[in-house]
């Protein structure tokens, strides 16, 4: 698989964006002010990796609360899709219905694939952490799906 290097880096402001999620409710940047805050784009519902990722997300979810940390997940897929992800593993986070690639293509994850020798459009797997001010302190490239939360901490105490 080929990774994209998104344009964003560490020190750059957070895109500025506002995003339907799974109850069809809005959420943008200026809704995390003060938090720190997990913007992970994954590449679709009920998959291996994303739901591994999601359940360490999910399994860890106190000790990033207690950290002040809040997270949002940016798939491709619907609003009915992300309502059964949610209920089958309770991710107790919001989920983003990007259908439209827009915060895809903020944050530059967006791009070519390549696997098994056939090369596609889609999502590049990748995190962003962004400070109370809403400035990237870390970009998490290939994040490790089964231990996603300690990649997570470990980065925001980076700074």
């Amino acid at each position: 698989m080929t990774q994209i290097a998104s344009p964003l880096a560490v020190g750059n402001t957070a895109p500025a964006f506002k995003t339907t999620i799974q109850d069809g409710s809005t959420r943008s940047l200026t809704d995390y002010n003060g938090s720190k805050l997990v913007v992970y784009f994954y590449p679709r519902d009920m998959t291996p990796g994303c739901t591994a990722q999601a359940c360490n997300l999910t399994e860890n979810h106190s000790s990033l609360h207690e950290a002040g940390i809040r997270i949002l997940g940016v798939s491709p897929d619907p609003a009915n899709k992300h309502l059964k992800f949610i209920s089958k593993y309770n991710i107790p986070f919001d989920l983003a219905c990007d259908e439209d690639l827009s915060l895809h293509q903020a944050f530059g994850v967006w791009g070519l694939k390549k696997f098994m020798g056939k090369e596609y459009e889609g999502t590049h797997r990748t995190t962003f952490l962004i400070d109370e001010r809403g400035e990237i302190v870390d970009v998490i490239r290939k994040p490790k799906t089964k231990d996603h939360a300690a990649e997570v901490l470990a980065g925001f105490e980076k700074k």
